[in-house]
């Protein structure tokens, strides 16, 4: 069995359980309806990813019982944040579904986007190095901070610690990856300057506006340059 196929079956019978727990609490509010869109129609898109350009860490074997330890160490977890949600009548109010739609949609378009970058330049370049511009530009990790975004979305719509918890959770092991990434990619020429330019996760030069600053000085200096040469 591969990894991915454990990953995609979660994503197909997600839309079909959260609908079930709607059906057992009789919880057919607006919320729950958003809800299982969100959640629900994640999975199908991830399926869409995962059918133009699957990671190949995916690709790994999985032993019978490994493929049961993922759904009970990891998968299944994450089934405990709608739950929450559906069993206590959550009726979240207009600005926390707007918010929580607003960075579920910007991170699935930043996971979506990261993958894809990622897989067709390692596709088709002719020599290994680091990947250093596009969505990588300024986070190293655009593909989990993607992640990390749409699924902050249901632990905030769920209102519970358990599903900060469980965030949490998934929070730390993600952070292990890109950690284990890191040190992969540091043996290629250009790290130090590239991981200085660059955050972890989170892209701090656009946050704090750095990067806008650099590339005004940039095109300032190409400007100045190019009228001196004129002269």
């Amino acid at each position: 069995m591969k990894v991915a196929w454990a990953v995609d079956l979660h994503k197909i019978f997600t839309l079909f359980i959260i609908y079930a727990m709607m059906s057992y609490y009789g919880n057919f509010s607006a919320g729950a309806w958003v809800f299982l869109a969100l959640h629900g129609i994640y999975g199908y898109c991830w399926l869409i990813k995962d059918l133009g350009f699957r990671d190949h860490q995916l690709e790994n074997k999985l032993s019978f019982l490994g493929f049961i330890n993922l759904y009970v160490l990891l998968i299944a977890w994450y089934w405990l944040i709608p739950w929450l949600f559906i069993a206590r009548a959550i009726e979240p109010s207009g600005l926390m579904l707007f918010i929580a739609i607003a960075i579920h949609t910007l991170g699935v378009v930043t996971m979506v986007a990261g993958d894809g970058q990622r897989h067709w330049i390692l596709k088709y370049r002719t020599e290994p190095g680091l990947i250093k511009e596009g969505m990588y530009r300024y986070t190293r990790n655009p593909n989990y901070l993607g992640e990390l975004m749409l699924y902050a979305a249901y632990a905030l719509l769920a209102s519970h610690w358990i599903a900060w918890v469980i965030y949490s959770y998934m929070a730390i092991y993600f952070l292990a990856r890109m950690k284990g990434k890191d040190n992969a990619i540091s043996r290629h020429p250009g790290w130090q300057e590239y991981k200085a330019q660059s955050g972890l996760v989170i892209p701090w030069a656009l946050l704090n506006g750095r990067a806008l600053l650099d590339r005004i000085n940039k095109n300032s200096t190409k400007i100045t340059g190019t009228h001196i040469h004129e002269k």
